[in-house]
């Protein structure tokens, strides 16, 4: 098994590195990495319903989208995470028990009692510290998951609060649970670096063959080039989000206003106001700006530029318009 560190902390360069080594390395691999402070939505999620945009954007957290299924986790520089490639047989590659054991054997070492709860996540004294996801190409399989040690919890709750209410769709809903960071039931002190050499450690000291790696030039090209094709896009975080209605009533000084959209690819299909306003121009014209906007607020922005929302709909100024779409 080859175990390799990853020498970036960039969320899309660290995506981008499993879907390459899972497709392109025959040999089984354990991979450790971190990443600065993002929400990592699954691949089948819709982006926009799984995020607190208006926190993520005044944050500057990253938003990107993974390979695999489930829900979606927040990341920062005190959660290590963890994946594990290997080739199997036919209807054997998706064993989260065997594939998350060694992680709960190392902490076991540690003094820390980690079960498999009933959704593949990880528990500690009942609560969460690592989900976990998998995916399958051809005959290699990727697990992998977080282990949270010291994030911020309160980044994690506020960036992943968010109102389901406003989004009708198909998409994979993400389950909430209780979390709590494996720093606070350690009887021995270590900070995050110290976890990470015992757990990568624990895995050479009980794995065959285990050798450790790094990527040459070849691979850092192969995976950067990954990264601005396709991990770093809108179309694959935002875009590839299912299709879904959007809906949201807004109060503003001469009346209120009920917006549902239709929105496909991160397309805006179509757009209907209704509610209570006076207006000077034919309401569907406002509407028909819109329509064939992908579904971003700069985008958006620089669509109303040069037009006054207030001559549409009385008393409405374009920013609140813009922040009602979101």
């Amino acid at each position: 098994m080859l175990c390799i560190i990853s020498p970036s902390h960039d969320p899309y360069f660290n995506l981008a590195s499993e879907e390459y080594l899972l497709k392109c390395f025959q040999e089984d691999l354990f991979l450790l990495y971190r990443n600065k402070p993002s929400i990592v939505v699954g691949k089948h999620q819709n982006t926009l319903a799984e995020i607190n945009y208006a926190f993520v954007r005044e944050r500057g957290i990253v938003v990107a989208r993974r390979i695999s299924g489930g829900g979606s986790v927040f990341h920062d520089m005190g959660n290590l995470n963890f994946a594990f490639i290997t080739s199997g047989k036919d209807g054997e590659m998706v064993d989260y028990g065997r594939h998350t054991q060694p992680v709960i054997d190392a902490m076991g070492s540690m003094g820390l009692e980690v079960t498999l709860g009933k959704r593949n996540e990880l528990l500690l004294g009942g609560k969460k510290i690592s989900g976990t996801a998998s995916h399958v190409f051809k005959r290699r399989s990727l697990h992998h998951g977080t282990l949270l040690f010291s994030s911020r919890m309160g980044d994690l709750s506020d960036a992943l609060k968010v109102q389901h209410s406003r989004f009708n769709d198909r998409a994979v809903k993400s389950v909430r649970s209780k979390v709590t960071n494996i720093q606070d039931h350690l009887v021995e002190k270590m900070d995050l670096d110290d976890f990470q050499n015992r757990l990568l450690g624990y895995i050479f000291n009980n794995t065959d063959k285990a050798v450790s790696y790094q990527y040459n030039d070849k691979d850092m090209n192969e995976i950067r080039h990954l990264k601005d094709s396709k991990f770093s896009t809108w179309e694959w975080n935002f875009g590839y989000s299912p299709k879904y209605e959007f809906s949201k009533k807004l109060v503003f000084k001469s009346g209120n206003l009920a917006l549902h959209m239709n929105v496909e690819k991160g397309i805006i299909k179509d757009v209907n106001f209704e509610g209570e306003f006076m207006t000077t121009k034919d309401i569907h014209g406002l509407e028909d700006v819109l329509v064939g906007t992908i579904h971003d607020p700069e985008t958006l922005r620089n669509r109303l530029s040069g037009i006054n929302v207030a001559d549409y709909i009385t008393g409405l100024e374009n920013e609140v318009l813009l922040s009602g779409m979101f």
